[in-house]
């Protein structure tokens, strides 16, 4: 009786504490970034002095949703990302007016769409997503960078920008990737000529 009693018991347990043990894990393997709109990082950054990291997305864009669930759910980029950066979800097609360095950046409908000055400004009036763009303390400097990229083709972009070696000039991104030590070990990384 005890021994039966002992197996519902645990097998109650179970069932309560079972999807907890289960979440822990799967926690380990993604992680969140704590995003930012553009108003809160540039107000943040009035106290404390940080690049900001611009995820420029739209709805509609199925990469944009793999960059999500791939590369800023790596614990080891959302870390980066949380602590060095102030890190930006800014949607391209978002409707409300941004106001930045006095200048009230808006939504400009075309046909169906639009896109938001925003993020025109912040890709060079280059509109291709998913784009990020990596933006100076002082916001003097905005190099926007193109595309999906995995994990381990991201990490080394983060780090090349936070230590400021895009500052360098000439083959800068090339020449930092012979020095570069990967954390996801020997895995490629992409070369992208001379950023």
């Amino acid at each position: 009786m005890i021994n039966h009693f002992m197996k519902k018991s645990i097998g109650f347990l179970l069932l309560l504490v079972g999807p907890a043990i289960f979440a822990q894990t799967d926690q380990a393997k993604t992680a969140t970034v704590n995003w930012l709109t553009f108003e809160q990082a540039v107000e943040r950054s009035k106290t404390e002095k940080r690049k900001l990291f611009v995820d420029v997305y739209t709805d509609w864009c199925g990469w944009c949703k793999v960059m999500d669930k791939n590369t800023f759910a790596d614990p080891t980029i959302a870390k980066i990302l949380n602590e060095k950066y102030y890190p930006v979800k800014f949607n391209a097609e978002q409707r409300e007016d941004v106001v930045f360095q006095g200048t009230t950046f808006k939504f400009i409908a075309q046909g169906n769409s639009g896109a938001h000055q925003l993020a025109a400004a912040l890709l060079n009036n280059q509109l291709s997503y998913p784009t990020v763009t990596f933006m100076e303390e002082d916001y003097s400097g905005v190099y926007p960078i193109p595309g999906y990229r995995k994990p381990e083709e991201f990490h080394p972009l983060l780090i090349f920008f936070l230590a400021n070696e895009h500052k360098k000039g000439g083959n800068a991104y090339a020449d930092f990737l012979k020095t570069y030590q990967s954390p996801y070990g020997a895995q490629s990384v992409k070369q992208e000529g001379g950023r």
